[in-house]
């Protein structure tokens, strides 16, 4: 049976089925990730960026089938992420097709034991999550709460839609994710460009996302402040726990 700690709870995602004789292609030349070395099976965290470099969506590709790849993100952007890749789909034969799948994300000590099930895919802080048309929950894990997977993204320092990325305004630098959803020896992608001279010169954006403690009351947008200056900005917040945006200037 498993530990106590560990949970499981569904998730919102707006998923997308992108199909045909150039999809696998198509979406390598479009994502951070290197979409043409996934097996099928396989997954992987990936970034759809503007062609300046800021982020539409963070997403998950699953290569499905030979010509096939499952595309999912946080709930309420998929049509963000569907109207960017339709935008440069110019004589590809690659059809997008919205899926309604369900998630289930298990996380603690034994979310392993989800790891074998088909359905299975890359999930952040050590978990996994279940994608699928039906799925079904891990036998003996005890389901959870929406609090439980926010504290556990709190703890992962894992950003969220909305949250810690906004569409068009985020850098990749600012992210936190860069090593999982970025390739640095694919070829070309849009965005790449920016990506690519911010890590050749170990650069870094003007705020870092951290772990930080937060005072009772504090909510997503207050002020982060240190000795009465303010340092950045909450993003996500439960209790005494929180996720911030902070200034580059102020990470020790």
């Amino acid at each position: 049976m498993a530990d106590s700690t560990t949970f499981w709870v569904p998730v919102a995602r707006d998923v997308v089925r992108v199909h045909g004789r150039d999809a696998v292609s198509y979406l390598h030349s479009q994502l951070s990730q290197d979409v043409a070395a996934l097996e099928v099976g396989a997954s992987a965290w990936s970034l759809l960026l503007q062609p300046a470099g800021r982020v539409d969506v963070l997403l998950r590709a699953s290569r499905t089938a030979d010509d096939e790849v499952v595309l999912d993100t946080d709930a309420g952007f998929g049509e963000v992420m569907t109207a960017r890749l339709a935008r440069f789909k110019i004589r590809v034969q690659a059809e997008l097709e919205a899926l309604a799948w369900r998630c289930l994300a298990v996380r603690g000590p034994e979310a392993a034991v989800a790891a074998s099930a088909p359905a299975a895919v890359v999930a952040w802080g050590g978990g996994v999550d279940l994608l699928g048309a039906e799925v079904t929950a891990p036998v003996g894990v005890r389901e959870g709460t929406a609090d439980d997977l926010l504290a556990a993204r709190i703890d992962a320092v894992w950003p969220a839609m909305g949250a810690e990325i906004v569409p068009g305004e985020t850098i990749p630098a600012e992210t936190g994710v860069v090593a999982e959803a970025v390739s640095f020896t694919k070829g070309c992608y849009p965005g790449q460009e920016l990506v690519e001279r911010m890590d050749s010169r170990g650069a870094s954006g003007p705020r870092a996302l951290r772990r930080v403690d937060a005072p009772r009351g504090a909510r997503a947008g207050d002020a982060v402040e240190r000795d009465g200056v303010e340092i950045g900005r909450y993003t996500s917040v439960l209790g005494d726990r929180a996720l911030a945006a902070v200034k580059r200037a102020a990470v020790a």
